[in-house]
């Protein structure tokens, strides 16, 4: 038998020669052997024993001696053994993924905006901010709008360094609302940001301010009536350099809509310092610079009251802006300094003993002197040379304390500083002159107590403006009891609140939706009906309930948790989106009362500019689609719509929105690669001339005959009807006044009008001009419904290429209708209704219309014959030619077409090197020379259409894109025994 010295250490047998029999024996032997022996431990490595006491590597003993094959010894333990079953375990073989991707992704952290990380700290409590919500009086609600880099958001910056413990920067602004990646890469604000903040009056009172930042550029004007919808009141921020205000088209369009709308407005004029380090000019002219500025800016105001308000709105002595009435402010926002004629009159109280600082401030502007030796006001100068009181008490203070800074040497400027009760560090006399300038001001004009001060004066608490807020936008009968609530503000009363915007995630892959609580108080947990902007308490399918999850005070980079927060305030609210897409209204589940909603914004321009997309990856069309859903939440006045073709439309206002939307599309929604088609417009179909015949169809079942004809819209009336000034929603007898004083309507005309299309507020109309001996009236109330829906789904989208309609009057002269219900539903009146529309539309000269953009350049004087060479190029055509008072600038208005405007301000600085600067929005609709229908009209491929065939060229190439015909034929929508009498007739020529 063999022994231990017959094996080597790795168990070869190394002894005798063994024959055959033996060796098996032996090997039978040390198997046995090694089945009964315990398993032992690899020399060096301990057993892991978990916590019950078993040995995590220890492997079963096997119950039999059957020789076990190599594949099927188990040496360790599974992966599910290991880490347990609800662990997903990834084996990954070789060459199945590029060497640039790892076998495990890491975890994308997704951030599109800045976020503070913690609540920073701030110089007042947050937890007295919330309570200061319970007292609606202390509370204001404010937009910041104004022109492009005029100072609207470092105005809210100064604000914050106020209230928050954050450090100056003398480099590099913190535009602290500035939060999108986008409005930080490119230095402009893209989106409204709300900031709440408790601020002091002179008078040493606390205030809850909700302002919201709102941006310049006049392509994200939506954004701005998103705010203005929510605000009270609004701050017009204005250079002081690039004013007057009637020449920027920005802050002229939003003075006008404030008007409008009738929302109480405030000034400030903003970068006075640019006057003195800039432009260098005297005291006197500076003050010339800044009353012209005012004076144009308060006709402004006076020129944007539309007609249709009486007359004695006009000379409202309310509209004026003016310092001595004390809703301007000066500033310098930059630096840090703000005050009006009434804070620096209270400085100089402060400094020499208290007077009447009202009177004292109503004697700082305008054509008033002071006579040094009598120590007197008066409004006759004693002295040619004498500087007017403003110059006097506030400019050449002003100006001293800077030439100081700038000019005088530290012993000097220490003295001075003394002398104005500035006490400085001496290690800050050795600071550069910026943040020097900024620490003497800091102290010489503290904090920004005279813009509290105006905005607490002018601008209505919120149980001053909800009243007229409700009056203005709720829907619903104005007598009921929630309107009653909302109007006294009830804490205790429904909840209602009025959403305008939906704000996005940091990661972006949500939205919280932002509005004002205009009764009741909103809690965590309550259930809310989300009453879309299509609802109505006939037809409740816009609604679904839900249940508030957080309730936010927004403060741009962080937001504050509430429980509660009560009416009047602006709020933020988490879990109520889902079915919310541009507006909406919630109210609480527990009203029983019929509900309406709060009017859909009211725009001040209109989407024009239209590109096609579609996902690089077909595969990956429902993550675009998720997308598109989402870039409709985040914009206002984005719409995104299917063609008939099948392609994905995106519509906006102008190619800088166009490629903020794009880059959102791309980077933060969809994450995907797009292809984007050229961009061209949206276009409408209006007519010239009256049909010239009465055009009938009868339904498919012959039993029914409608009779129309269409003719011009009144010139005005259909941009009437989308502001707002004529509505469907007004009493018979106030329409049919305004029509027949303004249109030369008849009392009879006016109280026909059956609808507006294609919606309530569209720019055509449906008159009932039938006759009661010929129609039977209860027959014709009881189809009403379905021609207004034929007429509205005809409006929508026109004959000529599926575009809308405007400024289309159609008149319904005839119904010849079955007296059984059955046989006159909607399924045969409403496409019989809309195929009239169309054949009298084709047989009133129809023409195509498109959108004209207004244009303003900034350029210097030798650069203007290239502006007027480059709109020449385009179809466009100079209106005014203006030279910009106190600036080598000229300021150049003209009009262009918006499918001739792209690339156009590319073009512009290409021709005047970058020296000139152009903004541009949406003006008004013009009809495109020649008409759409004539086929003798020969267009060749490749070649550019001019004069009269540009018509005819537009509608083929839009047809095409669309995938409908080449053919427009009125034969198609006539019925057969119709056009065969047409045929035979001398009108064949009407046919097409």
């Amino acid at each position: 038998m063999a022994s231990l010295e017959d094996y080597d250490e790795f168990g070869n047998y190394i002894g005798a020669d063994l024959d055959s029999d033996e060796e098996e024996n032996l090997l039978l032997e040390e198997f046995q052997h090694r089945s009964e022996a315990p398993p032992q431990p690899l020399e060096g490595f301990e057993p892991e024993v978990s916590a019950d006491g078993m040995a995590l590597m220890e492997i079963d003993e096997p119950t039999h001696k059957a020789v076990v094959l190599h594949e099927d010894k188990k040496y360790y333990p599974t992966a599910e053994e290991v880490y347990g079953p609800d662990v997903e375990t990834l084996v990954q073989e070789e060459d199945t993924q590029p060497l640039s991707e790892p076998i495990i992704a890491p975890v994308k952290i997704r951030k599109w905006a800045v976020e503070e990380k913690d609540l920073p700290v701030t110089r007042f409590d947050k937890g007295f901010l919330l309570d200061m919500t319970n007292f609606p009086e202390m509370i204001r609600n404010v937009a910041v709008v104004g022109h492009l880099h005029h100072g609207k958001t470092s105005l809210l910056d100064m604000l914050i360094l106020e209230t928050h413990q954050l450090t100056w920067d003398a480099d590099r602004p913190i535009r602290y609302t500035d939060i999108h990646v986008l409005s930080r890469s490119r230095e402009i604000s893209l989106k409204s940001s709300p900031m709440s903040l408790v601020l002091q009056t002179t008078s040493g009172k606390s205030h809850l301010i909700h302002f919201i930042d709102t941006p310049g550029h006049v392509n994200f004007v939506d954004e701005v009536a998103a705010a203005m919808r929510l605000a009270d009141g609004i701050v017009i921020v204005v250079d002081a350099v690039e004013g007057p205000l009637q020449l920027m088209v920005n802050t002229e369009t939003i003075i006008r809509y404030a008007v409008n709308e009738n929302i109480p407005m405030t000034l400030v004029i903003n970068k006075v310092d640019r006057l003195i380090l800039e432009l260098r000019i005297k005291p006197q002219d500076a003050y010339y610079k800044l009353r012209h500025t005012i004076e144009e800016g308060g006709d402004q105001t006076n020129n944007s009251v539309p007609d249709s308000v009486p007359s004695a709105v006009n000379s409202d002595p309310d509209l004026r802006l003016s310092p001595e009435r004390g809703n301007v402010a000066f500033a310098s926002t930059d630096l840090g300094w703000c005050f009006t004629l009434r804070s620096f009159a209270q400085m100089y109280a402060d400094t020499y003993g208290s007077f009447d600082t009202k009177g004292f401030a109503d004697r700082l502007w305008g054509d008033i002197y002071f006579d040094e030796e009598r120590r007197k006001f008066s409004r006759n100068a004693a002295d040619p040379e004498s500087p007017r009181t403003f110059v006097h008490f506030i400019l050449e203070p002003l100006y001293k304390v800077y030439t100081q800074v700038l000019s005088e040497d530290t012993e000097q400027l220490k003295g001075t500083l003394e002398g104005l009760g500035i006490l400085l560090k001496p290690v800050m006399y050795k600071m550069d002159v910026r943040p020097l300038l900024k620490a003497v001001l800091d102290q010489f004009f503290g904090k920004a107590t005279g813009l509290v001060d105006m905005v607490v004066e002018f601008i209505p608490s919120p149980l001053e403006g909800t009243g007229v807020k409700v009056e203005r936008v709720y829907t619903g009968p104005q007598t009921s009891e929630l309107a009653a609530s909302m109007k006294g503000l009830q804490k205790d009363g429904p909840v209602m609140i009025h959403i305008t915007k939906l704000y996005q995630t940091t990661d972006a892959q949500g939205f919280r939706a932002f509005g004002r609580v205009m009764s009741g108080t909103v809690r965590k947990g309550l259930e809310v009906k989300v009453l879309g902007e299509g609802y109505s308490p006939e037809d409740e399918e816009d609604m679904v309930k839900v249940a508030v999850e957080n309730v936010w005070i927004y403060q741009s980079r962080y937001v504050i948790e509430a429980e509660e927060v009560g009416p009047g305030n602006l709020v933020l609210l988490g879990g109520v989106d889902s079915s919310i897409s541009k507006t909406a209204t919630l109210a609480s589940s527990d009203i029983d009362s019929d509900l309406y909603i709060f009017q859909p914004l009211k725009h001040m321009t209109q989407s024009v500019l239209k590109v096609a997309v579609e996902p690089m990856t077909p595969s990956e069309l429902p993550k675009m689609l998720a997308g598109l859903r989402s870039i409709n939440k985040s914009y206002p006045l984005v719409q995104t719509k299917v063609e008939e073709s099948g392609e994905h439309v995106i519509i906006g206002t102008g190619e800088l929105y166009m490629d903020c939307v794009m880059h959102d599309l791309r980077r933060l929604f969809a994450e995907i690669e797009i292809k984007v088609s050229d961009p061209t417009t949206r276009f409408c179909e209006t007519v010239l001339e009256m049909s010239a015949l009465k055009c009938y169809a009868d339904t498919p079942n012959k039993k029914n005959k409608i009779t129309m004809i269409a003719e011009p819209l009144e010139k005005g009336l259909a941009e009437d009807i989308e502001a707002g000034r004529v509505t469907m929603r007004m009493s018979a007898k106030d329409r049919g006044k305004i029509l027949q004083d303004r249109y030369q309507y008849d009392l009879l005309s006016s109280r026909s009008i059956w609808a507006f299309g294609p919606d309530d507020s569209g720019p055509n109309i449906l008159l009932n001009e039938t006759l009661p001996s010929e129609v039977d009236k209860t027959l014709l109330n009881s189809v009403k419904d379905h021609i207004k829906q034929g007429f509205q789904w005809g409006a929508r989208e026109g004959p000529l290429c599926d575009e809308p309609m405007r400024n289309v009057k159609f008149r319904l002269l005839d119904a010849s209708l079955v007296q059984e219900p059955i046989y006159r539903g909607g399924g045969q009146i409403v496409p019989t209704a809309r195929r009239v529309c169309y054949s009298s539309f084709l047989m009133a000269s129809p023409r195509l219309m498109e959108p004209i953009y207004y244009v303003e350049v900034q350029s210097p004087a030798d650069c203007i014959s290239a502006v007027y060479t480059v709109l020449a190029r385009r179809r466009g055509h100079v209106t005014h030619d203006i030279p910009k008072a106190g600036s080598p600038l000229y300021t150049i208005k003209a009009l262009i077409p918006v499918i001739d405007a792209n690339g156009f301000e590319t073009d512009l600085r290409t021709a005047t090197q970058g020296q000139a600067f152009c903004l541009q929005i949406f003006d008004h609709w013009a009809i495109v020379p020649g008409d759409p229908t004539d086929t003798s009209i020969m267009l060749r491929p490749l070649e550019p259409a001019s004069g009269q065939a540009l018509a005819r060229d537009l509608v083929l190439k839009t047809r095409r894109r669309k995938g409908l015909g080449d053919q427009i034929s009125v034969a198609k929508y006539l019925d057969d025994e119709f056009v065969l009498a047409l045929s035979a007739s001398q009108h064949a020529d009407l046919l097409g």
